[in-house]
């Protein structure tokens, strides 16, 4: 049997459902990732603590170690390279900077030159190599940095005019960077500080530890949930309902008929009761002719016969109305007897349009169309 609430519904148990399992699901995948960063924390407080070296370990390799000297790490697989063209590099420091992915790949203007193994000792970094050895004394590197993108870290000595490093394998290349770190900071007598930097690190991370989440509960559902999309497809909603009417009262339609717009004579007709008869131009449309002056308004005739539905607009024998058709761009010579013009109606080059204030006007399509007349309102057809 389903569970129901009071009401005798379902949907609120299966929102609570749908919100616990989305919510644990979040909270685990953020506590996995605090975890792994509080592992590495800790590894490598471990590491600088515990981070010691001997002269039994630089035992047949081809390096003579001085009388305080003693390895610390040594890496078989790493790879020098040089930089014809480069800009100063940063002066060494002791920052632990947290290293995202890195890519096995060169950076542009990087070449190799030699392969061989990478030994720190506690006062140089050394670069056994096919070719020969190349070394880096800590008391004359001027510039080191560790690309943030490529396993490459690059060095530069006061002794050596051309920048050059080590490229490694990717996952070798953050302990290295730490261990060089370390070694740089012991030769300067400052490991100390490292240690407090991690210890500082550790107590920020441990802040940032995520909460389990409290249960949803079917009582907490809201009636938006209901809906496909919640509270966003309601308020979309609403504003299509608001929008809609206002742009179709609003709005200038263009023809609903598709069909060809009708031309009628520009110049006056004889005044009868009878509507000017329609010209349906067979060729090229007919050159506006400019009307004489405007006439002396007579008194408004009545209709002598029953005309169609105008929705809304004035009486008149013309058939003209607000309920699309097509537009009028030639009309009648005594359109102003049955409409209120607005003043140089003639002048007008376009289409028949109402005006907000209600006056009538032939300039539509003109951005200046009802310009002075609180902008257009509708287009009149026929």
């Amino acid at each position: 049997m389903a569970k129901t609430d009071s009401t005798g519904s379902t949907w609120r148990y299966r929102w609570a459902h749908r919100q616990n399992v989305r919510r644990v699901s979040t909270y685990r995948g953020a506590e996995a990732a605090w975890r792994r960063r509080d592992d590495e924390l800790r590894r490598l407080r471990a590491l600088a603590a515990d981070f010691q070296g001997s002269a039994a370990a630089g035992a047949g390799l081809a390096l003579e170690l001085a009388a305080d000297e003693v390895v610390l790490w040594a890496l078989p697989a790493a790879q020098l390279v040089e930089v014809r063209h480069t800009t100063v590099l940063p002066a060494p420091d002791l920052t632990v900077a947290r290293t995202g992915p890195l890519r096995p790949r060169r950076p542009d203007g990087v070449r190799v030159t030699d392969a061989g193994m990478a030994v720190i000792t506690s006062r140089r970094l050394v670069l056994l190599g096919g070719r020969g050895r190349r070394d880096w004394a800590y008391g004359r590197i001027t510039g080191l940095a560790h690309d943030p993108a490529a396993p490459v870290t690059l060095i530069q000595v006061l002794d050596r005019r051309r920048t050059s490093g080590l490229l490694l394998p990717t996952d070798a290349a953050p302990d290295f960077r730490f261990k060089l770190t370390l070694a740089f900071a012991d030769a300067i007598e400052q490991r100390a500080a490292v240690i407090a930097q991690l210890d500082e690190l550790i107590d920020e991370h441990a802040q940032l530890k995520p909460f389990r989440p409290a249960a949803a509960t079917p009582g907490q559902a809201r009636l938006s949930s209901f809906v496909p999309g919640g509270r966003r497809t309601i308020a979309v909603a609403a504003a299509i309902a608001l929008l809609v009417p206002a742009a179709l009262i609003e709005s200038d339609p263009s023809d609903p008929t598709g069909g060809a717009e009708v031309a009628v004579a520009a110049t006056p007709a004889p005044t009868t009761s009878v509507a000017p008869a329609l010209i349906r131009p067979a060729g090229p449309a007919l050159a506006l002719k400019t009307p004489p002056p405007k006439p002396t308004k007579s008194p408004r005739p009545s209709p002598s016969t029953t005309q169609g539905p105008r929705c809304g607009a004035p009486e008149n024998p013309l058939g003209y109305g607000f309920c699309g058709g097509t537009r009028i761009r030639k009309p009648a010579a005594e359109v102003c007897d049955w409409f209120d013009c607005v003043p140089q109606f003639w002048a007008g080059r376009g289409y028949l349009v109402q005006c907000r204030d209600g006056s009538v006007s032939l300039a539509g399509g003109g951005s200046k169309a009802c310009a002075t007349h609180q902008g257009v309102r509708r287009t009149i057809t026929k």
